[in-house]
């Protein structure tokens, strides 16, 4: 008479035995697969964020072979034409009679060429990027615009010593770049004030033209290059603000963490 209650008892205990480690189980596949997915989703993150990286690495090669190309056809190809013309008038001189001043004149202009070009060719095989400072990089650029006479550009230097990652001078670069090519191409600016500020956890970079402003409430505010910068903004963890106000100049402020 109590065998019938104790086998029930027994069935039952079985029962919910089995459903408990049933659930365990299920609890730990499904764990392992949560588990699973977030890594997947944490390498897709890294390899887009390294991808993100090799593109805007590629971006400052490319404005580099540009910046190149243009020197070696305005600057050194001048140049060399000049001496070419000059020697072309020596050999075909009627009076066969060659001074010593249109000599050196021609040689004088030769020499300087052929600095130029090794000048370049250091920037074909060095990583400027990963061998100099933010600080003469944007040094560098901000003499080549004065030396175009397009714009003036002043660099305010901070004083504190700071060290940037290979990866953050990179991508701040880059935006640098991107700022100051659209305002020379845009803006109409006379002028370009470029800051670099040593805060106490973050770095902070700001740019700002004389321009004719744009307005930023326009439906293609998002479309002429802002969004790119945003982007490149995002993979330093940083943050970026534009102000513009029409017929008087837009200004960027890039706020990133040193690490």
């Amino acid at each position: 008479m109590w065998e019938t209650p104790v086998i029930v008892t027994l069935i039952l205990f079985n029962v919910i035995f089995i459903a408990f480690i049933g659930g365990i189980i299920i609890f730990i596949k499904q764990y392992r697969l949560k588990k699973r997915i977030h890594q997947q989703i944490i390498i897709s993150k890294d390899e887009d964020h390294k991808q993100e990286l090799l593109e805007t690495q590629m971006e400052i090669q490319t404005h580099t072979m540009q910046y190149i190309g243009r020197e070696i056809h305005d600057n050194v190809g001048q140049k060399l034409t000049l001496a070419s013309l000059l020697a072309q008038q020596m050999l075909f001189n009627e009076d066969r009679y060659i001074k010593h001043d249109e000599i050196r004149k021609v040689n004088t202009i030769i020499d300087e060429s052929l600095k130029e070009l090794r000048l370049l060719s250091k920037s074909l095989t060095n990583d400027s990027i990963k061998i100099n400072s933010l600080e003469r990089l944007i040094l560098s650029e901000c003499k080549r615009v004065n030396d175009s006479g397009f714009c003036k550009m002043e660099f305010i230097v901070p004083k504190a010593n700071y060290s940037l990652s290979y990866s953050k001078k990179s991508v701040v670069y880059r935006i640098f770049q991107e700022f100051i090519q659209n305002s020379l191409k845009h803006s109409k600016c006379s002028s370009i004030v470029v800051r670099l500020t040593n805060l106490t956890e973050n770095f902070k970079l700001e740019i700002e033209d004389n321009g004719i402003g744009f307005n930023m409430e326009r439906s293609d505010f998002k479309g002429i290059g802002i969004q790119n910068m945003r982007k490149r903004a995002d993979l330093i963890n940083g943050e970026i603000i534009f102000i513009s106000v029409l017929n008087k100049g837009t200004k960027l402020t890039l706020i990133f963490p040193y690490i």
